[in-house]
């Protein structure tokens, strides 16, 4: 659905009004193309004293095709600035990535990226190295807030002992246009026992040779999921209801993938989900539970048969369906289960008990997979999308949907691409190290964690 009002802030007259009467003006932003480069300008690095990733971290730069530098240059431009932090270890060693960010802030490009990596506060050694590495999220909050207006977005990277070696996927991701509307989120590398990232042949087509599945396949974000996965070279196996059977089929036509038309919710569709899969493709290495659904009211109005239908469809059925896929053993080593939650499950939403707890549930059954089958070389993550501009957003009524598209650090809502740039993200072959995580793709969103 179009933004009017951001298109108002970019016209001369708009612009004017806007600026003299300080009202909010959303920023362009800048998302990837097929064939850019993954970062338009330089990266400028940092770090504190007794930082643990020294020349690795240039190294695992280079490797991913993005330069960077070591020493600011006055007059220069940069498009990233990433901060090592794993050598701060009290509240007095803080001092130094103030002393790196405030002058380099001066020279962030527009749409720019600041990443600070720091260490697991649970294995930072000691008392007061935990209190300083837990102080670097309020440090990426509030830095977020205040580039917001320019397009560019800050966020955190935890690295836990043995994942030096997987950030390579990490860091492209956050450094690139491809997480335009990813902001003030805290990613933790290493909470699961450790899977080697592997090795990606073709940067271009980062799964190729991957079967990916997507359930709500046929339109809006599963629609999104579906296209993007496919560019990065996964062969599709996308599901829906019956009821959407054509739209389906007609998006898996164009992509060259398998449609599933199957009720989720039906006892039987963990087996005939299970059986589509062994016969199209003898297994699945990538299985993103996107289908969901609203029935919003207020809880003295709820009724019960609509609670358990949206709860069922984004918790139950995606707990049944994984576990049978588990069962017969048809999701590979180094698999992704990826579940969508929502912004709703962290914050809550006033009229949307249902959605919240459903959405809530998502994030319990990531915490509790994730770690039953790390020992598979399998990770478990889920995704939660903050203000989205997709069909559902034209039922709200105008004044929540200008609120949801204005309170957050960037001012406006973001793209299906951005929720499936994430799922890319998590599915990529180098991001074995990353489970356990619920990332929000909600532009800093000012609501709830």
């Amino acid at each position: 659905m179009a933004d009017r009002y951001q298109s108002l802030a970019h016209n001369p007259i708009g612009k004017f009004i806007v600026k003299n009467l300080g009202l909010p003006n959303p920023p362009v932003l800048e998302r990837w193309n097929e064939g850019d480069p993954l970062v338009k300008g330089t990266v400028l690095i940092g770090a504190a004293a007794g930082g643990t990733l020294g020349k690795k971290l240039t190294a695992t730069l280079k490797s991913s095709g993005i330069t960077s530098v070591g020493v600011r240059a006055d007059g220069k431009t940069y498009k990233g600035l990433v901060f090592d932090a794993t050598g701060i270890s009290d509240t007095a060693g803080l001092a130094d990535m103030q002393q790196f960010f405030t002058p380099a802030l001066r020279s962030l490009a527009r749409s720019g990226r600041l990443v600070v990596i720091g260490t697991l506060p649970e294995q930072a050694g000691s008392e007061t190295a935990a209190i300083a590495q837990r102080a670097l999220e309020g440090f990426v909050r509030s830095a977020g807030k205040e580039v917001g207006g320019n397009g560019s977005t800050a966020n955190l990277v935890y690295v836990g002992a043995g994942a030096e070696d997987a950030l390579g996927s990490t860091l492209e991701f956050l450094l690139s246009p491809k997480s335009a509307f990813v902001d003030g989120q805290v990613i933790r590398l290493g909470l699961t026992e450790l899977v080697d990232a592997d090795k990606v042949a073709d940067p271009a087509k980062p799964l190729a040779g991957k079967v990916a599945l997507i359930t709500g396949a046929s339109r809006g974000l599963g629609e999104a999921m579906a296209r993007t996965l496919h560019r990065d070279g996964a062969a599709i196996v996308g599901l829906d209801v019956p009821q959407l059977s054509g739209e389906l089929e007609a998006v898996m036509a164009e992509l060259g993938g398998t449609a599933i038309a199957e009720d989720i919710t039906s006892p039987e569709a963990p087996k005939v989900i299970a059986a589509a899969l062994k016969k199209a493709h003898g297994g699945v290495d990538i299985v993103v539970h996107n289908a969901g659904i609203t029935r919003d009211k207020r809880l003295k109005n709820m009724k019960t048969e609509n609670w358990n239908l949206v709860i069922d469809i984004s918790v139950g059925a995606p707990q049944r369906i994984t576990a049978e896929l588990l069962k017969q053993k048809l999701i590979r080593p180094g698999g992704r289960v990826i579940g969508i939650s929502s912004i709703a499950g962290i914050a809550g939403n006033n009229g949307q008990t249902s959605y919240g707890t459903a959405k809530a549930g998502v994030i319990g059954f990531v915490n509790d997979l994730s770690k039953r089958v790390a020992k598979d070389g399998i990770t478990v993550n889920a995704i939660a999308p903050g203000f989205i501009e997709t069909d559902m957003v034209k039922t709200m009524p105008l004044g929540i949907r200008e609120a949801g598209r204005r309170l957050s650090s960037l001012s406006q809502g973001g793209q299906p691409i951005d929720v499936a740039e994430a799922i890319a993200w998590y599915a990529n072959p180098g991001s074995s190290a990353i489970s356990g995580n619920v990332v929000r793709v909600c532009g800093q969103a000012l609501i709830g964690a």
